[in-house]
């Protein structure tokens, strides 16, 4: 899907699942590196990726920008599921495991407190023995009046 087609699931889906889908529908990166949402609620997301090679750094573990990048789109996936566009303010990362090839990451993105347009989430990425390789705080801004997706095209909750 490119990001100007329509994507038909979008009419099936709850509300953070259309957004879910169309974020990650123009989402480069994020496709790139084989993130796949396995779920998408209101303030919730969960997303996973299998690391592969060329995800590793030069000590052969995988580069922490790609881990970052995991626990970021969750984040991001979390905090638009309401469809009002909300962006990264800030975000922390702690690494407490290295990952390898073939590990499967899963960062599952919780919402702590959203209030007006601020919101806080944390995300806690772990591998596939449910070992936690990073714990991520990020807080986010919601952008008045702007939707991820335009009212036309989504479904009620």
């Amino acid at each position: 899907m490119t990001p100007d087609e329509p994507d038909d699931n979008l009419y099936r889906n709850s509300l953070p699942e259309q957004v879910a889908a169309y974020m990650l529908g123009n989402d480069l990166l994020s496709q790139s590196l084989n993130m796949v949402i396995t779920t998408a609620k209101l303030g919730y997301s969960v997303l996973e990726m299998k690391v592969d090679a060329r995800m590793l750094n030069g000590f052969g573990i995988c580069h922490g920008g790609v881990i970052t990048a995991l626990a970021d789109s969750a984040f991001a996936f979390a905090c638009n599921s309401r469809n009002e566009l909300s962006v990264a303010s800030s975000i922390s990362i702690e690494f407490l495991n290295s990952a390898v090839k073939n590990d499967l990451l899963v960062a599952t993105a919780r919402e702590v407190m959203l209030k007006n347009r601020l919101g806080l989430y944390e995300v806690q990425v772990v591998n596939q023995r449910n070992e936690i390789v990073a714990l991520v705080t990020g807080r986010s801004y919601k952008l008045q009046g702007r939707y991820v997706i335009q009212e036309d095209r989504q479904v009620e909750v």
